[in-house]
């Protein structure tokens, strides 16, 4: 099977390359926000499955510039979606938690939800999913949460791991929203189910987080007690935050039907958080 993964220089990307055995197409060859570089793009790669793991992910920038956020996230998948269908591939898409919100949630999401995104972003992503479903019956559109990985140590913008050890080694004092609770989730295990995924011909929309569930604070208590440090740390609301775009107060994603297919349950998100700071050490 010959796969290409486009957004092959993000932390998931990277990631997905050595799993897949896949070819890198890059930004240069295919930009989503460059409607002319998409069909010579698809066409060239000549592959049996395309994973898009570009998008734009500016989500408070994306309040002020709607147009941009929609034109990648949304106009530049269906694009995709379409040169790939004509084109005979399959394409595998990333999304986010980000569509849900709308409504006042204690349980798990589950694929047949309704999504109700409160931020352009979320809106964004939402069509682009659309446009992927709709475009093929083969198509798989995988929803995960709050993404970290190794190769985001170091590079631009780095990842919310890598912001709270570098928060704390400057000694400034850290404050993190305590009201809302997902799951953020180590490339490396996402990458190890979409592999399954693939190899098992998975199609429709899937949900892929690791278990378990925390605030962003209870996220950051748990990297700092692995880590051995005791910064400067208190909780916040969204509120005080004062963040552009509106978040959930609740995105866990259920997993139900990624286990129903037969694909490993990824670890607890406290196992997966300790694997990356091991990782990271190494």
């Amino acid at each position: 099977m010959r796969i290409k993964v486009l957004g092959a220089d993000g932390q998931l990307g990277r990631d997905l390359l050595p799993k897949l055995g896949a070819l890198a197409l890059r930004r240069a060859d295919c930009d989503l926000a460059r409607s002319e570089t998409v069909a010579p793009a698809v066409a060239s790669a000549a592959v049996d499955v395309l994973v898009n793991c570009a998008a734009y992910n500016f989500v408070d920038r994306a309040e002020n510039e709607p147009d941009i956020a929609f034109a990648v996230n949304a106009l530049g998948v269906r694009l995709l979606a379409r040169e790939c269908a004509s084109a005979g591939a399959k394409l595998v898409h990333f999304s986010t938690d980000y569509l849900f919100g709308h409504s006042v949630r204690t349980e798990p999401y589950s694929e047949t939800d309704a999504p109700g995104p409160l931020s352009a972003y979320g809106a964004s992503k939402l069509a682009g999913e659309h446009f992927v479903l709709a475009a093929s019956a083969r198509n798989l559109v995988i929803r995960t949460c709050g993404l970290y990985g190794a190769h985001g140590v170091g590079g631009k913008g780095g990842n919310f791991v890598e912001t709270m050890l570098r928060l704390a080694r400057e000694g400034k004092p850290i404050r993190v929203v305590n009201d809302q609770r997902c799951t953020p989730t180590y490339t490396v295990d996402l990458a190890d189910a979409t592999k399954v995924l693939i190899d098992r011909g998975a199609n429709g929309l899937v949900h892929v987080t690791s278990g378990g569930d925390c605030t962003w604070f209870e996220f950051a208590q748990e990297i700092f007690r692995l880590a051995g440090l005791n910064p400067d740390l208190a909780p916040i609301t969204s509120a005080e935050f004062g963040a552009a775009a509106r978040r959930p107060a609740y995105s866990v994603l259920s997993n139900a039907k990624l286990h129903s297919l037969g694909v490993k349950p990824l670890r607890h998100w406290k196992d997966a958080l300790a694997a990356y700071l091991a990782a990271r050490k190494g």
